[in-house]
């Protein structure tokens, strides 16, 4: 069986370690909805690669933009928000070529 890269691995004490940052950080990234580890049966935060991820290009953002968690949130929010545009983008574009395909295959 192989991990994907969503799948939840990670308790908070691992990433805390990872990432260079207390636990309680974490915990104030999942109460500004930043970063939400799933949870086991027991209730234990746990993590994804995905997740570790994320909490790494957060800290860049804090380190190189001097963002505050409010800037960050912002950012995540527009980040999210392109790759939606982007996805929608790529089905429009998906649509298009279809459309085209068909067009040339009618008797002219």
């Amino acid at each position: 069986m192989t991990m994907g890269h969503n799948d939840p691995v990670f308790a908070i004490g691992i990433v805390a370690q990872l990432c260079g940052v207390h636990q309680q950080t974490l915990r104030n990234y999942e109460r500004w909805e930043l970063v939400i580890p799933q949870r086991s049966s027991g209730g234990t935060r746990l993590y994804s690669n995905r997740d570790v991820e994320l909490i790494q290009q957060i800290l860049r953002w804090k380190d190189e933009f001097g963002l505050n968690l409010a800037g960050i949130e912002v950012m995540s929010r527009l980040l999210k928000r392109i790759d939606k545009l982007e996805d929608h983008v790529k089905g429009l574009t998906v649509e298009i070529i279809k459309l085209r395909e068909g067009q040339t295959r009618l008797p002219g």
